[in-house]
């Protein structure tokens, strides 16, 4: 898993995921490219015009009209250019993309804040949902603020037009958020921006000053989801697994995401976090059981969006990166970490780190869990069928005062020898072609009711050809004969029987599964290892065995196939009638 970047942290998190019902995913990174690119900017002249435009339309020429957003895009901002590679951001892109943006209009960012150096920051959180820096600029305090444009129009009092700063009213208010609600529409990242002039410089970081602003416009990015997260979602879709996307994003941004990689159906699958606050427990399970996206949400809401699945009787795989998601990934069934982007806290609270922060790696591992669950149920089932054979073979002998057809010696030789080789290669086999095509496997239900049913019946027909070598032998040359084939029927049926265990459903003549090659690797050593036995007279003695002719030699091989075709018929009816109880 490794090698597909998928690192567990702790070993039962890999049998969790095959039981996933439910994705937790966040959108930037994960399902998008985290490569965010301004594609529009929008000062309080532009409203009008907000999707008529484009930032490829606009050159330096145009610097002056939007000088204050540039301004705040550069200076109000933690990223930097990589010096060592060119065209690379060191930092969050969100704000690299602002950094290119400002250099889109002959800004270079370096320069701007030589010239007006950071006096103080009030830096980005999850509640606040805006930044806020102070600088000097021509000798005086300026204070800009970028963040969610909803909430920072509640910070406004005034803004800026071509003429002029003036008193912002209702209607100035009304226009920005159709504007941003149009922006979001088509799919973008859209923040805002502001500023205020600071008669003296604040005495701390936490002094509230963030009030009076004045607005000075937004731009509009985007994230594009990455290429293979499409035939994810469909593949996820088909295993039964439901994909919820949780983003800090404006709610019409996540939607437009979200139908666009197929997650979100119709309006009725999104909410808004803000409204998850007023809900009961009851309602949050309600809204939890049918919603695909949550947007604007917080990391308490992550927490309380991952309770109320596991309280729907879902299983919670949840991603995080920050912090402040250390309880969300730590109370969900399993916790899913960044490993590009995530902090040591995150992964620190995680189950698995994803190395490549890809959404399509989760899907990787969720496979390849459902995998070793299946294989881990395919050696149960090859063991107990044949313990059960052996039991019963006893058993019948003994009600029918029968000698003994199989001696201890004998059953020791075939669980340690001819057992467990093929057992072993069970347990690397390659997963089902199907296995992404069924529903999630119900946690902790190890030995299903199907199971224990096919490990009964495989045992009865091991049982049935092993008494009847048994009963052949001792009628044609007596006793030792006998059991020496019913030693080698139980053998040999059980080494071939592990071909049976591959899949509950699928002929094991079906192209399509994969080869397994430890399986025939194990199968070659133990018929050599049964051979010695037959053919080196001091191991045969051992065991207290007796030569067999080609002609008795044949009923054996017969009577070990019989099983496989046993299963087969059983296999095949099951397709036919759709059993499910076997």
């Amino acid at each position: 898993m490794v090698k597909e970047n998928a690192l567990m942290r702790t070993l039962p998190a890999v049998e969790t995921l095959g039981s996933s019902t439910v994705i937790c995913s966040d959108k930037t990174g994960t399902l998008t490219q985290n490569r965010m690119v301004v594609t529009s900017i929008v000062n309080n002249d532009d409203l009008e015009k907000v999707g008529n435009s484009s930032l490829s339309n606009l050159s330096i020429k145009d610097q002056e009209s939007y000088k204050e957003i540039l301004y705040a895009s550069a200076l109000c901002n933690d990223a930097a250019l990589d010096p060592n590679k060119e065209a690379s951001i060191i930092g969050d892109p969100t704000e690299g993309a602002l950094i290119f943006l400002a250099k889109h209009f002959g800004i270079e960012q370096e320069d701007l804040e030589n010239r007006y150096p950071r006096l103080l920051e009030q830096p980005f959180d999850s509640i606040r949902k805006r930044m806020t820096t102070v600088h000097s600029i021509e000798g005086e305090l300026t204070a800009y603020t970028k963040g969610a444009v909803d909430e920072l129009l509640n910070l406004c009092s005034h803004i800026l037009t071509p003429t002029g700063i003036r008193k912002i009213t209702k209607i100035d208010k009304a226009r920005i958020l159709e504007a941003n609600q149009k922006m979001a529409g088509q799919a973008l990242r859209v923040l805002g921006f502001a500023k205020k002039k600071l008669s003296s410089l604040p005495s701390n970081k936490e002094a509230n000053f963030e009030y009076d602003l004045t607005f000075l416009g937004m731009v509009g990015m985007i994230d594009p989801p990455k290429e293979e997260v499409y035939d994810s979602i469909k593949t996820c879709k088909k295993a039964g697994i439901r994909i919820i996307m949780i983003t800090g994003d404006h709610l019409l941004t996540a939607k437009a995401i979200a139908k666009e990689i197929g997650i979100l159906e119709d309006d009725s699958g999104s909410i808004s976090g803000e409204k998850l606050d007023s809900m009961t427990e009851e309602e949050l399970n309600e809204v939890a059981s049918h919603t695909t996206v949550f947007a604007r949400v917080s990391p308490n809401h992550k927490l309380k969006i991952v309770q109320a699945l596991k309280r729907n009787g879902e299983v919670v795989a949840m991603t995080g990166d920050g912090v402040n998601d250390a309880p969300a990934l730590k109370s969900a069934d399993i916790g899913i970490s960044m490993g590009m982007n995530g902090t040591d806290v995150a992964k620190d609270a995680s189950d698995m780190v994803l190395l490549d922060d890809d959404f399509t790696t989760i899907v990787y591992a969720v496979k390849e869990g459902r995998r070793v669950y299946r294989n881990i149920q395919k050696v149960i089932q090859f063991l107990l069928a044949g313990n059960i054979a052996e039991i019963l073979t006893l058993f019948i002998a003994t009600l029918f005062n029968w000698e003994a057809p199989i001696l201890a010696i004998h059953i020791l030789f075939i669980n340690l020898a001819t057992d467990t080789l093929p057992a072993l290669a069970l347990g690397v086999d390659p997963s089902d072609k199907n296995i992404m095509n069924q529903k999630p496997i119900k946690s902790g239900s190890l030995f299903e009711k199907s199971l224990v049913s096919r490990v009964i019946l495989h045992g009865i027909f091991i049982t049935i050809i092993t008494l009847i070598a048994y009963q052949i032998g001792l009628h044609t040359q007596g006793h030792s004969v006998g059991q020496t084939m019913a030693f080698f029927v139980l053998a040999i049926s059980q080494m071939l029987h592990a071909f049976n265990q591959r899949s509950n459903s699928d002929s094991i003549f079906t192209k399509g599964n994969g080869h397994n090659y430890f399986l025939l690797g194990a199968l070659l050593l133990s018929s050599l290892i049964l051979s010695c036995i037959e053919f080196i007279p001091r191991l045969r003695n051992l065991f207290q065995l007796s030569s067999l002719t080609g002609f008795e030699w044949s009923f054996v091989l017969i009577l070990s196939i019989i099983p496989i075709l046993l299963v087969e018929f059983v296999k095949l009816f099951k397709r036919i009638f759709k059993w499910n109880f076997i």
